[in-house]
């Protein structure tokens, strides 16, 4: 069946080839760039597979090779609303967000499909490295560049409308067939940071909007061991970069244990006091039926992180997460999403973690 086909091209070769396989398998597609700032010079500059100006003029020439209708489209206030101010606003909050994640839900996957289902499109296709089976979202065969945790965050509704043609493809195959189709993208670089960060400096970036606020850093007691000009410059796990006072008395590094937002104060500790055993997830979104019960699977607690064992249950809105093995550095914000084998069962929110001990406490 011949579907009518919105290709997101953001400048990158992956883009561009799954915009190439539509095309190729007899779809009507048509390319769009999304400008998403209103001074492009704002963010960073150079062709990185996203969100410059050089990446809108890489998709226009995609497009010209792959002969398909192309335009940019502003989406820049939008974008600043749902992404920068929504990143600004959680690193206050004390929370650790994902840009990538919330572009993905607010603007690839809401704000754009919106349009194009509005303009009489069928279906958005999109570079993810993911796969769409039996409307299952699954993982990439390219687990080193499986992006489904940065999907999870998609309704069931949305994926419905959704075409990722290189889900059954490796990154190196990829860029072997841009080459072949032509594509100047097909030696283009990755893009791995934030784009709207232009120098990469992120606690520049929230100190130009959240301002210097000094603080406390403390142990597990509460004994000052030194002082933060803004706890949004850190996060959970962080090792390096505390400017602590003095040594542990045992001499052992300290990490990030907690962020408290409304005393301004960060709290440090051994590395062992980040285990986590039950983790609380707020506003899930389920990709298959909803669990009722506790259902034993595996989950992921950050972009191309690691995967755990765990049991996960439903309690009124929120979603349990007890962990089978502890997992360290667990950052609340971040998304866990479930998994069973390669298969999407859902996603939540990290709202709050808990130790072995506070967990038997009955927390």
């Amino acid at each position: 069946m011949t579907l009518r086909v919105l290709a997101a091209m953001s400048g990158g070769v992956d883009s561009a080839v799954a915009a190439a396989r539509a095309a190729e398998a007899g779809h009507e597609v048509t390319g769009v760039h999304l400008a998403l700032s209103s001074n492009p010079q704002s963010y960073r500059t150079g062709a990185r597979g996203c969100c410059t100006l050089e990446d809108a003029r890489d998709a226009r020439r995609a497009a010209d090779v792959i002969g398909i209708p192309f335009y940019v489209w502003d989406m820049a206030e939008r974008f600043d609303r749902d992404v920068v101010q929504d990143f600004v606003a959680e690193y206050a909050a004390g929370r650790t967000p994902n840009p990538c994640l919330r572009c993905n839900e607010k603007i690839k996957f809401q704000a754009l499909l919106d349009k194009a289902l509005a303009l009489g499109f069928d279906a958005v296709c999109t570079g993810h490295h993911a796969r769409l089976a039996d409307g299952e979202l699954r993982r990439s065969v390219d687990l080193g560049k499986d992006q489904s945790y940065v999907l999870a965050v998609c309704t069931r509704e949305q994926l419905a409308h959704a075409m990722f043609p290189l889900g059954d493809t490796t990154k190196a195959e990829v860029r072997r067939e841009a080459e072949r189709r032509g594509l100047a993208v097909a030696d283009k670089p990755d893009s791995h940071d934030i784009c709207f960060i232009a120098d990469g400096d992120t606690q520049g970036f929230l100190a130009d909007r959240l301002g210097a606020e000094k603080g406390r850093i403390v142990d597990a007691s509460g004994e000052v061991l030194g002082e933060h000009d803004g706890a949004y410059a850190y996060t959970i796990g962080q090792r390096k970069g505390l400017r602590l006072g003095r040594p542990a008395p045992d001499g052992r590094p300290r990490y990030v244990l907690d962020i408290s937002p409304v005393t301004n104060t960060v709290t440090v500790g051994p590395r062992e006091a980040l285990d986590v055993h039950e983790i609380h997830g707020e506003r899930p979104v389920w990709l298959g039926e909803p669990l009722t019960a506790p259902y034993d699977c595996k989950v992921q607690l950050r972009a191309h992180g690691e995967v755990y064992d765990c049991s996960a249950v439903p309690v009124g809105d929120v979603l349990r997460i007890s962990l089978h093995a502890p997992a360290r550095g667990v950052a609340k914000g971040q998304a866990a999403v479930l998994y069973d084998g390669d298969r999407v069962l859902g996603s939540a929110t990290i709202a709050a973690t808990f130790s072995a001990s506070t967990v038997q406490a009955g927390a």
